[in-house]
């Protein structure tokens, strides 16, 4: 059995990289005293997964782990016990039981919903579909194989401007991928405008299904 925790990281742990993240979830469940699943080995460690890191300095309000069980637990007790010894700033939001074949978060996963709070004037809605409407979005994108000019068109799924917010849709598995602080840089150039100072917010994360996107905790 494998319980899948969705979690909140917020604002005062934005900039607590993924290895502590992961360090601080690992020692959360050790206290926990629930039947964690230790790998096998000389030295066994928790078989803690993760669907995607964080980028540091984002606040992610529907992040998503695995862990495998040595039995089965009731999902309202899982989330009772493991809440009560987690930092303040890392909630628990929903907890939800599968079985051992169920594909993991990271490989089901496909996409992501961020919200970008600028600090001043943010672009506006007509400066976004210009900036859509080119035939491509040529970047430098770093890469396994080095730096190499990449086309993040395709990955931009949504881009709408409100006020001092956007809100926007992009790639995120294994065969692509954008940022949105890559998308940033690519829309200030564009847009001939300084790099703005900003608060990214990670709101969701998605799995695909029938060709349309679902959240991730629900595929």
């Amino acid at each position: 059995m494998k319980m899948l925790a969705v979690f909140e990281k917020g604002a005062r742990l934005r900039h607590i990289g993924h290895l502590d993240l992961m360090r601080a979830m690992q020692r959360a469940l050790r206290r926990s005293d629930l039947p964690i699943r230790y790998s096998q080995g000389f030295s066994p460690h928790i078989l803690l997964t993760f669907a995607a890191p964080l980028s540091l300095g984002n606040i992610g309000k529907r992040e998503i782990m695995e862990i495998p069980l040595e039995k089965p637990l009731q999902e309202a007790y899982f989330s009772r016990v493991l809440s009560g010894v987690l930092p303040q700033d890392i909630r628990i939001v929903q907890v939800r039981a599968t079985d051992d074949q169920h594909k993991s978060p990271m490989a089901l996963l496909r996409a992501a919903r961020y919200q970008i709070d600028f600090s001043s004037a943010s672009f506006t809605q007509e400066e976004l579909s210009a900036f859509l409407n080119q035939e491509d979005i040529t970047v430098q994108k770093k890469t396994k194989s080095g730096v190499r000019p990449t086309d993040i068109k395709p990955m931009i799924y949504e881009l709408t401007s409100q006020e001092s917010s956007i809100w926007t849709t992009l790639s995120l598995c294994e065969e692509r991928s954008c940022k949105p602080e890559l998308l940033l840089h690519a829309l200030a150039e564009f847009c001939g405008k300084p790099l703005p100072q900003v608060l990214i917010t990670r709101l969701a994360l998605f799995a695909e299904k029938d060709g349309c996107f679902i959240p991730l905790e629900d595929a």
